[in-house]
């Protein structure tokens, strides 16, 4: 129960700081229909409890949390497009293309590129250790997640034509960059904002990098095996999309139970991860949201 009241706080803290940005309409409306389209919060959730868990507060990880939202709802829009999956439906909402047209929500995706980084760059803080050193580390992290090694180059492969994984390991390698880069980020731009009190931990930040990795991992799996088993209603989008489109999944390659191995097997190693590290707000929290996440409906 406590962490229910905690998850629920820390998406209100960052629901609540999302919907002051983009007023008005137009290419701001396009934008901030997306942003504001609901969600877990995972991504953002994550920034502000490393940071928290580093020895920093939440609200000192905000500005650096909405960046990462505003990345990932970008990669959203483009995923969804025509030239991508091709999608009509995401959170329960027509996607952004389907509401605005393609050429807007394009744009909607670059525009919100741009703001994630403007947002971390201009975050407030006392940064007591190494002046803005903070935020140029925090854009460097989600710079390296956006770009080539990271979600884009992840999906530039997912997307060559005759070039589908053959093996878990190839899955394995673009999942990787696809949904693990900007995860990673989250986490570790956490610890960055955690400069407003300590100088950073390099056992922390490798930690929280590990953490990601593994927590990735097995977000991916469970995906797929929801892509199979849940309701279209539960999950927000289209379902069966991957098997309409003779996608190579983990559960194509591996089938259901070795699936469900992986994820809590991936998920054991997040939280093993943490241990490599040292956490003066402790990291309850981020273990039990790995737990969460391993056994997730939605």
């Amino acid at each position: 129960m406590e962490f229910t009241k905690e998850m629920e706080a820390a998406r209100r803290l960052a629901e609540a700081r999302l919907g002051t940005f983009f007023p008005g309409g137009g290419l701001a409306e396009a934008m901030r229909y997306s942003l504001m389209a609901g969600g877990k919060r995972i991504r953002p959730i994550l920034t502000m409890k490393f940071c928290e868990a580093a020895g920093g507060t939440m609200e000192e990880a905000l500005d650096f949390a909405c960046g990462v939202e505003m990345l990932h709802t970008y990669s959203l829009i483009h995923d969804d497009l025509p030239c991508m999956d091709d999608d009509g439906l995401r959170r329960g909402r027509p996607t952004n293309h389907i509401v605005y047209g393609e050429c807007t929500a394009t744009l909607a995706g670059d525009a919100l590129q741009a703001a994630a980084f403007q947002t971390v760059l201009s975050a407030g803080g006392t940064w007591r250790h190494g002046g803005g050193a903070a935020k140029a580390l925090a854009a460097n992290i989600l710079a390296e997640a956006a770009g080539l090694e990271g979600m884009c180059g992840g999906q530039y492969r997912d997307t060559l034509p005759g070039e589908a994984p053959r093996t878990a390991e190839d899955l394995t390698e673009i999942n990787d960059r696809k949904t693990g880069a900007l995860l990673r980020a989250a986490c570790m731009m956490g610890v960055a904002a955690s400069m407003g009190r300590r100088a950073v931990d390099d056992a922390c930040m490798e930690a929280a990098k590990d953490y990601a990795t593994n927590l990735g991992l097995a977000f991916q799996i469970q995906d797929d095996i929801l892509d199979e088993t849940a309701t279209a209603e539960a999950l927000g989008k289209p379902i069966g999309s991957d098997a309409a489109n003779n996608k190579t999944t983990y559960l194509t390659l591996l089938g259901r139970e070795a699936c469900s191995a992986l994820v809590l097997r991936y998920t054991e190693q997040a939280k093993a991860a943490l241990d490599g590290g040292v956490w003066p707000g402790g990291t309850e929290f981020l273990r039990t949201l790995a737990d969460s996440l391993a056994v997730r409906r939605s």
